[in-house]
């Protein structure tokens, strides 16, 4: 009886396992379509992080000629203060002349 029940036993722990090892091609098919959408889904994300990172450099080539337009405007100012400061100091040079005379 024992030598019987051991391989009874065994095929069936057998057919369980391999029961639950198989996959449906319905529950295949739908686990492709679900990686098929994740990889769809990473290739768009992909896209829009490529045209973030394109924006983000030309938004930063914008900065950099802001900057260098401000620095220019700058100079341009400083210059301009240099200028009328030569100016006043002229006035008031020929004011006092005038006043000695």
């Amino acid at each position: 009886m024992k030598r019987f029940i051991a391989p009874v036993l065994f095929a069936i722990t057998l057919s369980i396992a391999g029961g639950c090892a198989t996959v449906s091609k319905a529950e295949f098919e739908a686990v492709r379509a679900t990686a098929d959408r994740a990889a769809a889904d990473a290739a768009a994300a992909r896209s829009a992080a490529d045209g973030a990172a394109t924006a983000a450099a030309r938004a930063q080539s914008t900065a950099d000629a802001a900057q260098t337009s401000a620095a220019a405007a700058k100079t341009s100012a400083d210059e301009a203060n240099t200028c009328c400061r030569d100016t006043q100091t002229k006035i008031d040079r020929m004011f006092k002349k005038s006043m000695y005379k």
